[in-house]
């Protein structure tokens, strides 16, 4: 006699299959963070598009960006136009000094998007590098992948190349690594920290960050009264800057996405 085992563990198997697709087109979420995950603009853009009365959802206009979509059976247009998940592009730009990580600025300062191509689908920084500082920028259209790595929690090392004022010693290496702290009353520390190279007045050196916090660096050395002259991120996890010309950017390879994604 046969034995049923198999089959009811194929039935097992593809009553799972079933349940997970279900929990996936039942699933809901707000409208602008569904326009986000579809890869179609930021979700800032997609309140504003929607505040402006130009999506709809199911052929019927909404303004509130909260609006619960079923992101895998909802029809959502921009303009009249059906959006549809875009591919998923995963970039790495050498950020130039002097300009913004935002899609826009009300100042009309130059953003990070001077530097892309406009054929590109729009993509989106993966955290921020402030206007002084230049090096590594991850941008894509994949918004969880996007939390992912900028989740503090995840603790992705961040390697930054950063000269300063002094000529720094292993001294200030320990301070930063003990940690300072800063004028808000907010402890902060490097991971690493080490002296590259030092010159008559200033130095280079090498800090790792794992924490993820606004401007981190250049607030302990403001704490500490020394001037940082540059500010360069040349690593992010084991992905690393290399020999990207300032302002350019290249496609990553999907061996160094895999890396990134065995660290988040």
């Amino acid at each position: 006699m046969p034995s049923i085992v198999p089959h009811v563990v194929r039935w097992t198997v593809w009553s799972k299959k079933l349940g997970m697709q279900q929990a996936r087109e039942s699933r809901k979420i707000g409208l602008s963070r569904a326009l986000s995950k579809l890869g179609y603009c930021s979700r800032a853009q997609a309140t504003g598009l929607i505040r402006s009365g130009r999506v709809r959802l199911n052929g019927t206009v909404r303004k509130n960006p909260e609006t619960p979509v079923r992101s895998q059976r909802d029809r959502i247009e921009v303009d009249g136009n059906p959006i549809v998940a875009k591919a998923k592009i995963y970039l790495m730009l050498n950020k130039p000094r002097g300009v913004v990580t935002t899609a826009s600025d009300d100042k009309g300062r130059e953003t990070v998007y001077s530097c892309l191509d406009e054929a590109l689908p729009w993509v989106g920084p993966v955290g921020r590098l402030d206007k002084a500082s230049e090096g590594l920028l991850l941008l894509t259209n994949d918004s969880e992948w996007a939390a992912r790595i900028s989740d503090p929690n995840t603790h992705l090392d961040k390697t930054y190349h950063v000269q300063v004022g002094v000529l720094a010693d292993e001294k200030l290496a320990d301070v930063l690594m003990q940690g300072v702290r800063v004028a808000s009353g907010e402890l902060m520390r490097a991971k690493k920290a080490r002296v590259l190279r030092a010159g008559e007045r200033n130095a280079w050196m090498e800090i790792v960050l794992d924490e993820g916090k606004n401007r981190q660096i250049r607030r302990m050395f403001e704490h500490l009264k020394i001037d940082v002259l540059r500010l360069i991120r040349v690593a992010v996890g084991e992905l690393q800057l290399g020999r990207i010309e300032k302002g350019k950017y290249r496609i990553l390879a999907a061996g160094e996405k895999r890396l990134l994604d065995a660290r988040i």
